[in-house]
């Protein structure tokens, strides 16, 4: 396998400077047979129009990128352009917030470069948005990013301010030097940015170019821990904006899902891919029959054979997954349409953010079983809601 471990890994060994959402590269590209590509053979059913694949590098922004990939979707459907937004752009706005945040709540809050698919809608009302080639966060001769020392340098200084060393209270100037340490490492924001001869701001260009309203999109979970039907607390690390979502039975969510990617819309995905039967190398994601805990060494090396029977995934197990904490928050991918292997069982197809070197040229498709398992939340256009689902949830 020929993906970068080494250049995405490295600089997470700054401690504390990266949430684990990314730190499953080693992990998911380690699961490989060398004849996987051959050993399934897909079918696609449905697919939706999206933008080239990209690479989020050392960053721990792939909940920026596939959610921001989803409103290039969205872009695309509704007859805009099909361009890249600027993913760094989300990333530092939604940065500079959650250290208000952390600093209101005198540092009891997760910060680092970790973040939800809700973060790219609440950033994109709140500040706009812009297209990639204004501003890529390549800003001292780096060709991909680089985030950890980054975050290493801004965490240290967010524990330092809520210590409140001068005399017990803020400066006024914290928030500055926690923009200026931004500057150095991402480049300065433009104000304006010229778009087809036209100059625009972030806010007008998400207006008058992007043209999609942040009020079309919800996010969904399903937990067994709180009431279906109503709004609940998502109850991870990386939502440091404590947003409530949606909680839906696990079939409603497949059901949600399946709607959408029929109707052309894609889906924004969030969940955990650090199971031994997800491998990237050869862009596969299931469930065996046997957990993965007791995988004998054997079954792994026949894990990516050919399609096999999957576990049977009941929502008592979806959650105990979550509550002893086998199921985490670890990455974010879009979703873009439906395929069918060779023995008729359909799959999701996934686009991910780690670059074009797999067997599927940065796509990876995933059984239906692995996502009633493995997903932490999903956000969708309303639109795209099931009508009796819609009904329920009230939006």
């Amino acid at each position: 396998m020929n993906f970068r471990i080494s250049a995405f890994l490295i600089p997470l060994l700054f401690a504390g400077a990266l949430h684990a959402q990314d730190d499953l590269v080693m992990k998911a590209s380690q699961n490989m047979s060398d004849s996987a590509q051959a050993a399934y053979r897909f079918t696609t059913v449905v697919s939706a129009e999206a933008t080239p694949v990209e690479n989020q590098a050392s960053s721990g922004t792939c909940w920026s990128y596939s959610a921001n990939s989803f409103l290039e979707s969205e872009m695309i459907k509704n007859g805009g352009p099909a361009i890249h937004l600027s993913k760094i752009y989300t990333a530092r706005k939604s940065y500079e917030d959650k250290a208000d945040s952390y600093v209101r709540m005198h540092g009891s809050l997760n910060y680092g470069d970790g973040g939800e698919p809700h973060d790219v809608i609440n950033m994109y009302a709140k500040y706009g948005t812009m297209p990639e080639e204004n501003y890529t966060g390549l800003n001292y001769g780096t060709t991909k990013n680089q985030t950890a020392e980054m975050q290493a340098v801004l965490t240290g200084m967010l524990e330092a301010v809520v210590k409140a060393p001068n005399r017990g209270t803020l400066t006024p100037v914290w928030k500055k030097a926690f923009s200026n340490v931004l500057d150095a490492y991402l480049g300065p924001v433009p104000e304006t940015i010229t778009y087809k001869g036209k100059s625009y701001t972030p806010q007008s260009f998400a207006k008058e170019v992007v043209k999609l309203d942040p009020k079309d999109y919800v996010e969904l979970i399903s937990v067994t821990n709180a009431p279906y039907w109503e709004k609940a607390m998502m109850m991870v690390p990386d939502n440091w904006a404590f947003q409530q979502d949606w909680n839906i039975p696990m079939e409603d969510m497949i059901a949600t899902i399946d709607n959408a990617l029929r109707k052309g819309y894609t889906v924004a995905w969030g969940g955990d891919v650090s199971e031994p039967s997800f491998s990237w190398k050869n862009g596969i994601a299931y469930v065996p029959v046997t957990p993965a805990a007791d995988l004998t060494k054997e079954e792994k090396a026949d894990l990516f054979t050919g399609p096999k029977p999957e576990m049977t995934i009941t929502p008592e197990l979806r959650q105990q997954a979550f509550d002893n904490y086998t199921t985490q928050d670890d990455h974010g991918m879009q979703f873009t349409g439906i395929a069918k292997d060779q023995n008729g069982n359909e799959w999701y197809i996934v686009k991910n953010s780690w670059g074009e070197k797999n067997d599927h040229e940065g796509y990876l498709y995933m059984s239906k079983n692995y996502v009633r398992y493995k997903t932490t939340s999903f956000m969708v256009n309303k639109k795209a809601i099931p009508s009796d689902i819609l009904k329920k949830i009230k939006e």
